[in-house]
């Protein structure tokens, strides 16, 4: 893809009018490639303005995709590595509670403890609801820095709080900071890189939000060798702390509101169904090279750039921008990722909320060994990056080529194949293990697959759905990201019972039935998903989530 040759925008003209009106327009479809030359178009067009994300220098936009993946590293780094050491922190805040001598109290207090991280888990998607408004309305650098304060500020407290009470209400308003770089992400990603680069760059995303969880386990097991339990959030309070001084002086607002030409389409509303509208303007590359040679604006000063606020990005109502992603979550192609999202990022969750007392009753091992296994998350998830981002982006673009240049969103959902595999198997593995006591290996190699997996398809069907949707990116993370953590809390909430009751074989074979039907669902999508998405964008209840223009292709 990266050799690819790159057309910008061409002058209006008759003939490739002519050529775009003999398509039918759908919602989500869009001309990548030049009709003649093959070259790819640039989608969104950039503006000349150098203060335009889009004409930032390469580099820079790549040194703004690692500090997202590093604030998605710790946004789940204290949300899920203290749980390695769920034994410590019950026998800490319940002194009867011991695994040998009071088992039955032991395992009342396992579930009370568990609310500690099932609510954050929790608020991480619920608190969105707030962010993703916030981030559209006034911008992604004041949700970055007001959220990753607040997980700080939350951090901090916990260090000293030895009250169940204040401990577990510090920690919801803690899921409720931590979560907001979980979902501004692929926002910031679609203002800073074009349609046929972000299939690797979310790829890099989906991966980092299984690092930030592995990540956690394991330095958390490693500091329990030696401290308490407590210094965890010690070391996690001077990472985030960190991630808060980049967010403030080197992560400058990546939102920029781009003037639509006034030959271009008309926007998608309520008022009909994409098809009906006209085509884009088309264009071809040395234009756009010689039309950004002239400058008016100039580059803002650093200074500028440490503004919290640049103004409001939007004239729709803070309400409708909240109300939005309910509406979307009922769309089938969102409800699908949503989905595939919650039965393995859900099924993780319930693997790493009981994973701790599994491997130390099955092999005898201590905190630090348990989070050591995990180092097989962090491989999986590195893994998964290439599968999930280039190999998306490669099977996207033969279908693209084969397609005459124009591009569907279905063209990607092929890419689910691995996860089809990798996702059940990894489930199946694990409960396999534990039930049978085998080799420790046999459900380790489970954490690594279903991290693969994860990564892989999540991240397919994720970007599937924001191609589907473009113009409101961050309303279907949301309606994705926030139906996994409901899904993630009451799955994690139950699984200690479910086990105990089913046992760990029955469990999570049922777990890999229920992952292999939700990731089968890409084929019915491949084949009719263009037909439902133009007919379900007619529904009346679909009618007030409807938005003005598209911003990156003028839909």
């Amino acid at each position: 893809m990266a050799r690819d040759d790159i057309a910008a925008p061409l002058a209006a003209n008759h003939e490739v009018e002519r050529i775009e009106k003999t398509r039918k327009r759908t919602l989500g479809n869009v001309r990548l490639r030049h009709h003649e030359t093959n070259e790819i178009i640039l989608i969104p067009t950039p503006s000349s303005d150098p203060n335009d994300p889009l004409n930032w220098p390469q580099w820079y936009k790549w040194y703004m995709a690692v500090v997202i993946c590093i604030a998605m590293t710790m946004c789940n780094f204290l949300a899920a590595g203290p749980s390695i050491a769920m034994v410590n922190i019950t026998m800490d805040f319940f002194p009867g509670a011991h695994p040998g001598r009071n088992p039955k109290l032991f395992h009342t207090a396992v579930a009370q403890i568990s609310y500690f991280f099932t609510t954050v888990a929790l608020m991480q998607g619920v608190g969105n609801f707030f962010w993703i408004p916030v981030a559209n309305k006034f911008g992604r650098r004041p949700t970055y820095v007001i959220s990753y304060a607040i997980y700080l500020a939350m951090a901090i407290w916990l260090c000293f709080e030895k009250r169940y009470g204040a401990f577990l209400a510090g920690r919801i308003i803690m899921g409720f900071g931590a979560g907001a770089a979980e979902t501004v992400a692929p926002i910031t990603i679609a203002d800073l890189f074009f349609l046929h680069e972000r299939g690797t760059v979310m790829a890099l995303y989906s991966s980092f939000l299984s690092v930030g969880a592995a990540t956690g386990l394991v330095f958390s097991g490693i500091i329990t060798i030696n401290h308490h339990w407590r210094v965890i959030f010690q070391v996690a309070s001077a990472l985030i702390g960190f991630v808060l001084l980049i967010a403030f002086f080197a992560f400058p607002e990546t939102a920029f509101t781009r003037e639509v030409p006034s030959d271009s389409a008309s926007s998608i509303s309520g008022s009909g169904p994409p098809s009906e509208k006209a085509p884009p303007v088309s264009t071809t590359t040395r234009d756009l090279e010689h039309s950004q040679i002239v400058v008016t604006q100039k580059k803002k000063p650093y200074i500028s750039s440490l503004k919290l606020f640049h103004g409001t990005l939007t004239t729709e109502s803070f309400f409708k921008l909240v109300v939005r992603p309910l509406g979307l979550i009922i769309l089938p192609p969102v409800l699908w990722a949503s989905l595939v999202e919650a039965v393995t990022i859900g099924f993780l969750v319930a693997m790493t909320s009981n994973v701790e007392i599994a491997y130390e009753a099955t092999y005898k091992f201590k905190s630090w060994q348990v989070g050591l296994c995990f180092i097989a998350a962090l491989i999986g998830s590195i893994a998964g990056i290439p599968v999930g981002g280039k190999f998306g982006d490669v099977v996207a673009d033969y279908f693209t080529k084969r397609n005459g240049g124009v591009r569907d969103p279905e063209m990607r959902l092929p890419a689910m194949i691995p996860a089809l595999i990798t996702a059940p198997l990894s489930l199946v593995l694990y409960g396999v293990g534990i039930e049978y006591k085998l080799h420790w290996m046999c459900p380790t190699m489970g954490i690594f697959l279903l991290n693969f997996a994860i990564v892989q398809g999540t991240n397919v069907a994720l970007v599937y759905v924001i191609d589907c949707y473009r113009p409101v990116a961050g309303e279907v993370t949301l309606a994705v990201m926030g139906f996994k953590s409901l899904f993630g809390f009451l799955l994690s909430f139950y699984t200690n019972t479910w086990v105990t009751q089913s046992g760990y074989l029955n469990a999570y074979g049922t777990m890999a039935a229920i992952s292999a039907a939700m990731l089968l669902g890409w084929i019915p999508l491949y084949f009719w998903g263009k037909r439902v998405r133009h007919a379900t964008w007619q529904w009346r209840v679909i009618s007030y989530v409807h938005w003005d223009d598209d911003r990156e292709v003028g839909e």
